[in-house]
């Protein structure tokens, strides 16, 4: 038996937060740790002791191990648990801890290893008669030996980072005379990323599903696995919507998928919890495709249907206890379905936001649960992942469990800074997934498209509505009266799309006229903080609405979230030259600049790559013409609109010569 009273946590955010809560139920004492752009975060607050241990950068804080290390001995914690990402499966991490003493809540450094390299975990799994995708693991060096195990392997073809995880150092291609250029693509990514520019090829699995088995082990060689969970509706590889149990999952696949988990994980003395993860062909033939050595981000859709606290099991196991349920005991009952809210800008390409979180409201109700680590007034920084929060819905039946989350997303208010809460609204509604049959390429191949085919996004005509009266008041209404009536004008910008109203007021009711819209009549009934409960041509409805220093508004009516700019009718832009000079779309760290000043480059072309809360973005040329200033180098950190290259398009230069 392993005996401890006190843990650390070693990670931040949500997770933290949830970890501590069921520490905390269970007796233990909590200890947390933060950097110093998290010192006001919920998850140090929460925690009974909380230490700083070092920068805001992950480098010099939740990724040093000497520092976490050093905080657990300083706090006299006894366990460490590592919660998911940062250090949770860096098996130099779990055997740090081992060597101090510390017991670390999770599978042990030898298994972390074996399993979170690739290459060496598709060869225990092939002794183990785990199914493996048709791949290659050998020597990733030599381009022309991969390009010589692509051609046979065929395409479409995966490489993929043998140490990576979190759907970075991944790209699928799908014609031979390209896959070199994603391979060197694939190997900054996973350098960057984890520290190896090891490289694998496997088979692309077309219209395959990803079905995940959660397991668990203990100490004394006992294994169970507790269902299936469905994280097919993903883009760009990582996850969006999981739900459990999978739509369409008959208890014989189960029970073999769940028997081949089971088997990987024996295969390496598997202790704690962890994740098999499989592709599922429209045939019903799965592949093992990666073992996860953590507590997954989803866990919770799993919790809801079986009623069981994964990190109570996580803990029992640590401390040496066998697990509380045998196979037979484990019972799944209703459905439970997660979606992932992140701080990003949906319609400019997903772009990670940072921002000042100016109101932000959970939702209440039977079967909601919200897992968040943020709070009113928190700075949301550029050096972390932009998931902030996981919203989960559990009901009766699958369709319940849609309802209840559709009704906990539009409750949900988050203002201050971009997010996918509406993009989420929409998939909830996709035909394909209420149907049940997503499949890992479902968003960007057909649901992403068919969007862009409806034409850009505009909002409903009240929101414009609500942001000419808000951003016009709150500057003073100066404008001309005619027949006792006082009006003015307004010009709105919404990404970029811009137009021009006149707002006219008549008691307490406003006039709202665009010629491009119907004439909205706005009455705000009641106005308490940020809640505004209106009246919209006569018909009754409330919106959640912040407004920052930038003149920027943001309004929420529970449907639809936008973010509106009040422009002067003064300004003048000259839109050939913004479009063709780079911008920095987001704060973050300049990973690769691929231009020098004099280079001619072509629309399209790479300019830069610019890497952001772990994600990596291309930014390339919006204009053909020839460099003339190159402002950034890499790993040179920038903020959002910071010009980053110059260019000098064929236009321009006509026009200077004359």
């Amino acid at each position: 038996m392993n005996h401890f009273n006190t843990i650390l946590i070693a990670n931040r955010g949500e997770i933290a937060v949830r970890v501590i809560k069921t520490a905390k139920d269970m007796g233990y004492e909590t200890v947390a740790v933060f950097s110093e752009a998290d010192r006001e975060a919920l998850h140090v607050s929460l925690a009974d002791t909380a230490i700083c241990i070092g920068e805001s950068a992950v480098d010099k804080s939740y990724l040093n191990i000497d520092s976490i290390i050093a905080a657990a001995q300083q706090t006299n914690a006894q366990a460490i648990h590592p919660g998911y990402g940062f250090l949770s499966e860096s098996a130099e991490f779990a055997k740090r801890c081992e060597e101090s003493g510390l017991v670390f809540i999770g599978p042990t450094s030898h298994a972390i290893a074996v399993m979170g390299n690739k290459t060496v975990a598709r060869h225990k799994m092939m002794d183990a008669d785990v199914p493996l995708v048709p791949g290659y693991d050998g020597p990733s060096e030599d381009d022309r030996v991969l390009q010589k195990e692509a051609d046979r392997i065929g395409y479409p073809v995966m490489v993929k980072a043998a140490a990576g995880g979190g759907g970075r150092g991944i790209r699928i291609v799908r014609e031979s005379k390209k896959l070199i250029a994603e391979v060197e693509s694939a190997r900054a990514e996973a350098l960057s990323s984890f520290g190896s520019s090891e490289l694998l090829l496997e088979k692309c699995i077309e219209q395959a599903r990803h079905i995940e088995i959660q397991v668990f082990a203990d100490q004394a060689g006992n294994a169970v696995y507790l269902g299936e969970r469905d994280c097919s509706m993903q883009r760009r590889n990582q996850k969006v919507i999981e739900e459990a149990p999978a739509p369409k999952m008959d208890e014989v696949l189960r029970q073999r998928m769940g028997e081949a988990a089971v088997k990987a994980a024996k295969a390496v003395n598997y202790v704690g919890a962890g994740t098999v993860e499989f592709l599922v062909a429209k045939d019903q033939s799965f592949y093992f495709l990666e073992m996860n050595t953590r507590l997954q981000v989803e866990h919770p859709v799993t919790e809801l249907i079986t009623g069981l606290d994964l990190v109570d099991w996580q803990l029992r196991v640590a401390a040496g206890e066998d697990l509380p349920l045998k196979q037979d005991e484990i019972q799944l009952k209703g459905h439970a379905i997660e979606v992932r809210l992140y701080a990003e800008d949906v319609e400019s390409g997903f772009i990670p936001q940072t921002g000042l979180v100016r109101n932000w409201e959970t939702p209440t109700g039977k079967g909601i649960r919200v897992d968040n680590g943020i709070v009113n007034g928190q700075m949301i920084t550029p050096y972390y992942d932009s998931m902030l929060a996981k919203l989960i819905s559990y009901g009766g039946t699958r369709d319940e469990a849609i309802r209840r989350l559709r009704r906990a997303l539009k409750d949900t208010v988050l203002l201050g800074l971009s997010s996918n809460k509406p993009f989420l609204l929409g998939l909830l509604d996709d035909p394909t997934f209420a149907a049940g049959n997503a499949t890992t390429r479902h968003i960007e191949e057909q649901y992403l498209p068919e969007k862009e085919n409806q034409g850009g996004y505009s909002p409903m005509e009240s929101m414009w509505a609500i942001a000419a009266i808000l951003l016009s008041r709150t500057k003073g209404a100066t404008g001309w009266r005619s027949t006792g009536i006082l009006s003015w004008p307004v010009r709105l910008k919404f990404h970029g799309e811009q137009r021009d109203f006149v707002v006219s007021q008549d008691g307490d009711t406003y006039r709202v006229e665009n010629d491009d819209i119907e004439t909205q009549n706005v009455i705000i009934l009641a106005e308490k903080g940020g809640q505004l409960s209106l009246q919209i041509n006569g018909v009754h409805s409330g919106a959640n609405v912040a407004l920052d220093e930038r003149q920027h508004i943001y309004i929420d009516n529970r449907s639809e979230v936008a973010m509106f700019e009040r422009l002067s009718f003064s300004e003048k832009r000259d839109d050939e030259e913004l479009g063709a000079n780079l911008v920095a779309p987001m704060s973050g760290r300049i990973a690769d600049v691929k231009v020098e000043t004099g280079d001619t480059v072509n629309k399209g072309d790479l300019m830069v790559v610019l890497e952001s809360m772990k994600m990596f973005q291309e930014l390339t040329a919006q204009q053909t013409g020839v460099v003339s200033e190159v402002y950034v180098k890499v790993n040179q950190q920038v903020e959002v609109n910071v010009p980053l290259i110059d260019i000098i398009t064929n236009e321009q230069g006509e026009h200077e010569k004359n």
